[in-house]
């Protein structure tokens, strides 16, 4: 940029230079004319000398000017554009990631809204209190220990990458060229740490549904520090943080496997330990404890949807045009072909169409195409999401069937959900990628996350207790966790 100042310069010089010597030619003429004399025979000479100089400068200063626009149009023609062009790219891409973070925090509204609506009034208080600790511990906790055991570096691997971790804390804030394209080309140290910490507290709602209106809150609150902290990270290493998993060419662009299984299996390690509702399965039947809500699950689904945008789109890791349209349009095509799945399949099993089973088909078809959003075409999202949105309603009356308890389909929707799109990767993913890679990355998971989460609570069940009392259940755990009521002076349970 200094050169094409220069360039300015010389031109304005040019310019007056021109102005001067058209004046000193001027002069000379007058002279000539005036001073007819004897003398002025020997004036005319010099005045064409003074010409012949002036016009010698401005051929001389021509000659400069020309060069300095030769030279600046080199200059402009690579190193400074792609210098400005790295720069406006990193501005861009960090931006759109931090915007992406928003829009994952956002998720968390929706998660409460689903939850809370379909389950009953009774325990509203307690799900939203949940709801609104999970994403406080999961920041927390990923930041002390968890950032750094998910993303250990290439020199901090303790068990052949494995196992590594780089320290407590966020050291990262030290180093000035944390903030910087020399930490990535896409985005800084705080911008990576802020978009992660959120993934981090989405893997630990998903449990919560699960096991809603019989657990304790304690109880709730011990597993997910734990299982948010330890384990959560300590696996999320071997794929995105460079480990085993990503040298085998494992894909999972946002999760799929990453967090909703990891969510998953921790939910269905809940359920078990703790057991159905009370009521739930009487005489071998399967008794109906239907949501005090649908208007609020409807806009928690619509919020999630739209965090979802966030949630893959950011997942990009840049704000290139191509790659982040393309998640953004397979996400959406398969969100939407996930609840036509789950509408017509509801229809021809109930008889009628569910509306809960619409709503957990458009999370089936998100959840599914988190992993594979970037490798599949536009029409192997819809085939993603469609099987999705069949497969949440089976696996809901399955679950039924076998007294897995999961009051909100959490279990079907992010894990057997989690799985399906994680394998999708290996089927419509293309040459690239290995269906045995992606079953082999599924079976890791579910191998070390199920058995650690049955341990934590089996841990917290014989220590501090897991499940609240029969009867502190019947009257609802907003009185009984919270001594208050989310619809105070409508419920009738108080006096039980």
């Amino acid at each position: 940029m200094k050169k094409v100042w220069i360039t300015i310069l010389f031109t304005i010089m040019f310019c007056v230079t021109l102005g001067v010597a058209e004046d000193t030619a001027v002069a000379g003429q007058t002279g000539g004319t005036t001073a007819v004399t004897a003398e002025g025979q020997a004036a005319s000479p010099a005045g064409q000398t003074d010409v012949a100089a002036a016009v010698a400068e401005v051929a001389q200063v021509a000659a400069l000017v020309t060069e300095a626009v030769a030279e600046a149009a080199d200059e402009l023609a690579a190193p400074d554009y792609a210098n400005d062009f790295v720069g406006v790219n990193f501005t861009f891409s960090n931006v759109w990631i931090m915007i992406s973070a928003l829009l994952v925090f956002i998720m968390g509204l929706g998660f409460a809204l689903v939850e809370s609506g379909l389950t009953r009034a009774r325990n509203t208080t307690n799900i939203l209190f949940k709801n609104l600790v999970t994403p406080a511990i999961g920041v927390t906790t990923y930041a002390l220990i968890g950032f750094n055991l998910m993303y250990p570096g290439e020199s901090a691997w303790i068990i052949n990458k494995f196992l590594g971790f780089a320290g407590f804390g966020l050291p990262g804030l030290s180093d000035p060229a944390s903030f910087t394209p020399a930490y990535n080309a896409n985005y800084t140290y705080l911008t990576d740490f802020l978009f992660q910490s959120m993934f981090a507290a989405t893997a630990a709602t998903i449990v919560s549904g699960a096991v809603a209106e019989r657990i304790k809150l304690s109880g709730y609150i011990i597993f997910t520090v734990i299982y948010v902290a330890l384990i959560y990270p300590f696996v999320g290493s071997w794929n995105w943080g460079g480990g085993w998993l990503a040298d085998m060419g494992f894909h999972d662009l946002a999760g799929s496997t990453l967090v909703h299984s990891v969510g998953g299996w921790g939910a269905l390690a809940g359920v078990i330990v703790l057991g159905p509702r009370f009521g739930r399965y009487l005489g071998g039947k399967v008794k109906a404890m239907p949501g005090h809500n649908l208007t609020f699950a409807t806009i928690g689904v619509f919020i999630l949807w739209f965090g979802w945008w966030g949630f893959n789109g950011g997942s990009a890791l840049s704000s290139s045009p191509k790659d982040t349209a393309w998640i953004l349009v397979t996400t959406n095509m398969a969100c939407v072909c996930g609840i036509l799945g789950a509408m017509i399949t509801s229809w021809i099993v109930q008889k009628k169409p569910d509306l809960t089973m619409v709503l957990n088909g458009a999370l089936a078809g998100l959840v599914a195409i988190t992993a594979p959003a970037d490798v599949v075409s536009v029409g192997a999202s819809a085939v993603i999401g469609l099987v999705g949105g069949v497969i949440v309603v089976f696996s809901v009356f399955f679950f039924d069937r076998i007294k897995i308890d999961d009051p909100v389909g959490a279990i079907s929707v992010h894990l057997v959900n989690g799985i399906w799109g994680t394998l999708a990767v290996g089927i419509f993913g293309g040459a690239d990628f290995s269906f045995v890679t992606q079953l082999i990355g599924v079976l890791a998971y579910g191998a070390v996350c199920f058995p650690a989460a049955l341990l934590i609570f089996f841990a917290i069940k014989k220590t501090v207790g897991l499940r609240v009392s029969e009867r502190e259940e019947l009257r609802g755990l907003d009185i009984g966790e919270h001594g208050q009521e989310a619809y105070s002076g409508f419920q009738i349970f108080t006096d039980v």
